[in-house]
């Protein structure tokens, strides 16, 4: 069934299982539905999490065969708690946290990723074809995708991530992979950096056809592939289902989802869920410093001429181009004025929404940032309380400070020990080393973590090359010379 367009281009269109396999849409757009039929959500009170997957991926047409998404889905075996991967921690009588770090990653990027994996490794081998999977990380969707890839059968990755610019924990989870399926490389340059590499090279049709003459097929693991976006809609729907059973409400009762964001693949999920008909108030969009997101949906201006990309205490959000926000405006404006306005930000460098524009956006979303000192003191605060919370979260706290309504579930995107230094800051006002931060914070807390977590101080570098940005499309082609 070809139910999904190119968000510049309504007159191309694609199925599910290509749109995964061949993220490039014509006009350089995003793959989208090209609508999204409303649901009765509340029919599924007490459904497992595996079967509410399955109900709205049957909603939403993908027509993935059943015995496919059963095996991909068995990968939330491995989380925590297999049966409750998403779990909810209530904080007061207005606000609960969503825990989405319990998969083998420790981040959010698992609850898509590690079913993703095995469900793009199926669909290849029922093409019998072979494909190299880009990925471009900021700290989180790195880890995720070498350990959901590793060793399947038809796939090679290849991860570039901003060398500096996330955590040691993160770094390491990367660098230690022992996989032969597997190429990590840092660049010299931040995460847009990055992101501009992958993008450009998916769109590359002298670099595809390089790899096509290897028999090799391109395509991507960041959430610019929906294959991503599909599963990020579920954990939302069963966040909502476990808060009004938490809280004995009744369903309707809206809510506010508080989601810290980057590359607005985790808010595009709530936005979809609520277009569908969840009962979502307001989808607040929690920065840091680097504050685009927050100025384009309170003014409507999207504009980079003069923004620098600020480190913070948050680099999974240090990012200025947002990409899953093309999937918003072309829900929201159609492809003609989405293919505008992304022109103009490819031109110009910056575009700008129409007052009427700007207030249909605003229906769904509201917005604010947060400084890295007043992250540092929610930190501490929680910490003090007893609710470890890494810096991410942090910044969600604030904006739920700021922005609460009677009803909140905040998106917490990543477990504490990925950025123990900054909570080591945040505590003694000085810095040291990710082991030595995870070993005091262990010790005061009397908690544990993961032993794959752990052992990662102990296990040998195997990726430790770094490239210049110009030197990424030789070094990929290089790999299956």
């Amino acid at each position: 069934m070809q139910n999904f367009t190119s968000t510049r281009d309504a007159k191309a269109f694609s199925n599910f299982s290509d749109a995964i396999l061949n993220p490039s849409a014509p006009n350089n757009g995003l793959w989208a539905p090209i609508s999204l039929q409303k649901i009765d959500f509340s029919q599924f009170p007490n459904t497992d999490y595996k079967t509410l997957t399955k109900k709205i991926f049957e909603h939403l047409k993908l027509n993935i065969q059943e015995n496919i998404l059963d095996e991909a889905l068995q990968r939330y075996d491995f989380f925590d708690d297999p049966n409750n991967p998403a779990p909810l921690t209530k904080i007061n009588h207005s606000l609960f946290i969503q825990e989405l770090y319990h998969g083998s990653s420790r981040a959010f990027k698992d609850m898509a990723l590690a079913p993703f994996g095995l469900l793009f490794s199926k669909i290849a081998q029922m093409h019998n074809k072979k494909y190299l999977i880009l990925t471009a990380t900021s700290g989180d969707t790195g880890p995720a995708t070498l350990d959901t890839f590793a060793n399947l059968n038809n796939i090679q990755v290849v991860c570039l991530y901003p060398k500096g610019g996330t955590s040691q924990i993160q770094e390491l989870q990367m660098t230690t992979q022992e996989s032969n399926n597997l190429h990590i490389f840092g660049i010299k340059g931040n995460f847009d950096d990055a992101q501009s590499i992958l993008k450009s090279l998916i769109h590359n049709a002298k670099f595809k056809e390089e790899l096509n003459k290897k028999n090799i097929y391109l395509s991507a693991a960041n959430s610019v592939n929906f294959g991503r976006i599909a599963f990020q809609i579920i954990y939302h729907i069963w966040g909502y289902l476990q808060y009004i059973k938490a809280q004995n409400l009744s369903f309707g009762t809206k809510i506010k989802l508080i989601i810290p964001s980057g590359n607005f693949g985790n808010a595009l999920g709530a936005f979809y869920a609520k277009q569908m008909g969840l009962p979502i108030e307001k989808i607040v969009i929690a920065s840091n410093p680097n504050n685009i997101l927050t100025e384009f949906i309170q003014t409507g201006k999207y504009d980079l001429r003069d923004k620098k990309l600020l480190l913070t205490y948050s680099p999974a959000m240090d990012i200025l181009k947002s990409s899953n926000v093309e999937r918003v405006l072309f829900s929201l404006f159609g492809a003609q004025r989405t293919s505008e306005l992304m022109h103009h930000l490819q031109e110009k460098n910056f575009y700008v929404l129409t007052n009427s524009e700007l207030l249909v956006l605003q229906e769904y979303f509201e917005a604010t940032f947060c400084s890295d000192l007043q992250c540092l003191s929610i930190i501490k605060d929680f910490y003090q309380k007893n609710h470890l919370i890494d810096p991410h979260t942090a910044n969600a706290i604030y904006a739920y400070q700021q922005l609460q309504s009677t009803h909140n579930i905040v998106c917490s995107t990543a477990q504490w020990c990925k950025f123990a230094p900054t909570i080591y800051q945040a505590l003694l006002d000085k810095k040291t080393s990710d082991k030595d931060a995870i070993d005091f914070i262990l010790k005061d807390t009397n908690t544990t973590l993961p032993t794959n977590i752990t052992n990662l101080f102990n296990k040998p570098i195997n990726h430790q090359e770094v490239l210049g940005i110009t030197e990424v499309q030789d070094k990929i082609l290089q790999l299956f010379q």
